[in-house]
């Protein structure tokens, strides 16, 4: 047992030496341990910050549900506009007008053809003839840009122009 003593005696700055760089080592540790936790901890006081004391997992699941709250308000709009969109076909959406001298005696161009189209290109040609000693008025109807009565070449012309125009959908 001397003998360790006194070999310790003999090595004592060395063995002091060792321990004191130890301590440093060890300081320097804590500190960057330290600066870690620091780090760690505001990132916890941001992601917890207007809490309110709840704990994180009703908040996630309060999240949770209004984001499955948000799906079905979406799906409900979804379909909805789905609906609108295929109404929004069947109604009149391109209207053209042409006016015409149907007769050579009668001065003006009060004669005239309207055709009222939907999506489809369905509709109506709705024509007018005026004369000197009467006036007629008669509607022919349009499937798919097509009719199946024969048309005048003002009526074809009104409805080519009506089929021909751009619609914004």
């Amino acid at each position: 047992m001397e003998y360790i003593l006194k070999n310790i005696g003999n090595f004592q700055i060395y063995i002091m030496a060792v321990l004191f760089v130890l301590i440093i080592i060890l300081f320097i540790i804590v500190a960057v341990l330290t600066k870690a936790l620091n780090k760690v901890e505001n990132k916890y006081r941001r992601l917890m910050r207007g809490v309110d004391n709840k704990n994180l997992e009703q908040l996630i699941i309060g999240y949770l549900d209004n984001i499955d709250e948000a799906k079905q308000e979406t799906d409900f709009m979804k379909e909805k506009f789905e609906k609108l969109s295929q109404k929004y076909n069947t109604c009149v959406q391109k209207i053209s007008i042409i006016r015409y001298r149907a007769f050579e005696d009668v001065g003006s161009d009060l004669s005239f053809s309207v055709a009222i189209l939907d999506g489809n290109n369905s509709g109506v040609i709705i024509t007018g003839i005026y004369g000197r000693s009467e006036s007629t008025t008669y509607a022919k109807p349009i499937d798919k840009g097509m009719s199946r009565y024969e048309l005048s070449n003002e009526e074809n012309q009104v409805l080519q122009e009506c089929i021909n125009k751009k619609i914004d959908k």
